[in-house]
């Protein structure tokens, strides 16, 4: 996968106010008593005001600070507020306590050993995943299993864990806003609008593309964009048909056919198409539409890592924190090799 690290702007070497200024410098020393004596009595009263001193010391500017696990907290409920959550979802803080301080937050699509493994490494203080750890409940957190060894992980290294699911999906900027955005659509609405959001909230999207093109070559575009894995693209329709309107939604869409019909869009991109609900919807198209195509479900989301966490540290930074934010490297799409036809 690619490494697209996303650092916090504006981190120098040294702290901001930190460099002598031109009217602060400490006289140089001398072994000339004379010379001394001439120098103490140019100096100005004490009290007095020097015009140069103080002009070139300027403005004290604030130290940065380093927030606490609830100022990052609330930063996330900013961008990706709870409420837009699906009833069936599990969002928010797994481990981690709120006055805990955080210096690193690594961005990944899944909580998986190896991911906590590049955290830990790294020295993260938090780590924000797009899938749940714990999406159905539990009764215990030993570590004779994967989850409860990843729960025992973050907590003896000091990291914390909050998951940013259909929230992230449904709001402002979230996954299938970076995907409709990645395949150049415009006017981008909901493709699902959400319960409890703004109108341009909600699960999925659907736009138009600003030139009609065909199948064959958006689906080109559409892996062109993607990272590289296993299962590649897979499409269903016309190579030669031509398409304009298109739907898309990060990660498993699959109960949303009903609406990509709704908005009468020519092609759907989505994420883990079953056999039955892909075959029901190529029976109900109308003149072949809307097309299908199939992509990563790791792929589609992964996209969305780089700008979410541009988001977040934009945000702490206008609250005067200093964080260092990166984008995990490893690949967690499931699949490591596909045997293909010819």
């Amino acid at each position: 996968m690619v490494d697209d690290e996303q650092l916090r702007t504006g981190d120098t070497d040294a702290p901001a106010g930190s460099t002598p200024s031109a009217g602060t410098q400490a006289p140089a020393r001398t072994d000339n008593p004379a010379e001394a004596e001439t120098s103490h009595d140019d100096q100005a009263p004490a009290g007095a005001e020097t015009t140069a001193g103080a002009a070139a010391a300027g403005p004290v500017e604030e130290q940065p600070k380093t927030p606490v696990l609830g100022d990052v907290l609330l930063a996330i409920e900013e961008l990706w507020p709870e409420s837009l959550a699906e009833q069936w979802d599990a969002v928010g803080p797994v481990v981690g306590r709120p006055t805990a301080e955080v210096q690193k937050i690594l961005f990944a699509v899944d909580p998986t050993a190896d991911v906590i493994t590049e955290a830990i490494e790294w020295g993260a203080d938090l780590l924000v995943t797009h899938h749940p750890l714990l999406l159905k409940p539990v009764n215990s957190v030993a570590t004779s299993s994967f989850k409860g060894d990843a729960v025992h992980r973050l907590i003896e290294n000091g990291c914390a864990l909050v998951t940013v699911h259909t929230n992230g999906d449904s709001a402002v900027g979230g996954v299938s806003d970076v995907l409709a955005d990645a395949l150049g659509l415009q006017d981008v609405r909901p493709l699902s609008p959400a319960d409890n959001g703004l109108p341009e909230e909600g699960i999925g999207r659907v736009g138009e593309l600003s030139e009609a093109r065909t199948l064959g070559e958006f689906a080109e575009q559409v892996f062109s964009i993607l990272p590289a894995v296993a299962g590649g693209v897979k499409v269903a329709g016309d190579r030669n048909g031509i398409i304009r309107s298109v739907a898309v939604c990060g990660g498993a869409g699959d109960s949303l056919f009903d609406q990509v019909r709704a908005s009468r869009a020519d092609v759907y991109v989505t994420a883990d198409l079953r056999h039955h609900p892909a075959s029901e919807a190529r029976e109900g198209t109308v003149e072949g539409r809307p097309y299908l195509i199939d992509v990563s479900h790791f792929g589609s989301e992964w996209l969305w890592l780089t700008p979410a966490s541009a988001a977040l540290d934009n945000v702490l930074t206008d609250q005067g924190y200093r964080v260092e934010v990166k984008v995990s490297v490893t690949n967690t799409d499931p699949w490591d090799f596909v045997l293909t036809p010819g």
